[in-house]
Formats: structure tokens, sequence, C-alpha cells
């Protein structure tokens, strides 16, 4: 996850591109800490999701057959 001071600065550069727009070294700045936190995201996401296991009402394991492969490949993440 990213640093809460990295979070901090992606809001700040947010609020300033609304109220008076920002040079192109904060733009790239901001282009950078954006493209880390979804980075940052989606591996949290797909650990989220190859830990997931669906159930049906009488038991039995229905888990699609893609989240069982994610699961398999992505060991390590666990």
């Amino acid at each position: 996850m990213l640093s809460k001071d990295k979070i901090a600065r992606i809001n700040e550069l947010a609020k300033k591109a609304k109220s008076q727009g920002l040079t192109e070294i904060e733009a790239k700045e901001q282009s950078k800490l954006r493209s880390e936190y979804l980075a940052s995201f989606r591996s949290s996401m797909l650990n989220t999701l190859s830990s997931v296991k669906i159930v049906d009402p009488e038991g039995n394991d229905v888990t699609p057959e893609k989240v069982k492969t994610l699961k398999k490949s992505n060991k390590h993440l666990h």
C-alpha cells in the first residue's frame, strides 16, 4: 500500500490542480504518484480476489475456474 505521505501528496496536488493549476513538474509528479497508487491498488485487489471462495447454498464450491487459476498462480501473495 502507498504511504500516507504519498496519498496526502496526491490529494494536495489534486486540490491545487482544481484551484490554480499545476506546473509541468507537479503534473509529472502527480502522474507518477497516480501510477504508483493504481499499481498498489491492483496488487491489493488481486491478492483479495485470489483468496475468495464462492459456495452455493448447498455448500458446493462454485468458485469460477478463472479465480481458482489466479489463486494457484498467486500463492506467493498469501
